[in-house]
């Protein structure tokens, strides 16, 4: 199990456990549909643990009709390279 995932901070923060795996649900699924990781992906990291960082920088939450949403001082990490979604 991920470390990140036993401290309460990352609960607290998106408003309880449902919350929290909503949240890292449909980001993942945004992320394998193309959309840009909004942390440092520079390591070899898998996709629940950029979703975390994403969740821990206040980069993404989830909105009142629970739908992702990125922060508006959030920006796309560039330097990630271009993958298809269909090859994952």
């Amino acid at each position: 199990m991920l470390e990140e995932l036993k401290e309460e901070e990352i609960i607290n923060k998106v408003g309880g456990r449902f919350k929290l795996s909503t949240l890292i649900q449909k980001r993942i699924v945004q992320l394998k549909q193309g959309s840009r990781v909004l942390v440092d992906a520079s390591g070899n990291e898998d996709q629940m643990r950029l979703v975390l960082q994403e969740i821990l920088q206040d980069k993404i939450f989830l909105d009142e009709n629970d739908e992702v949403q990125v922060s508006p001082d959030a920006e796309p990490v560039t330097d990630v390279p271009d993958i298809n979604p269909l090859d994952l």
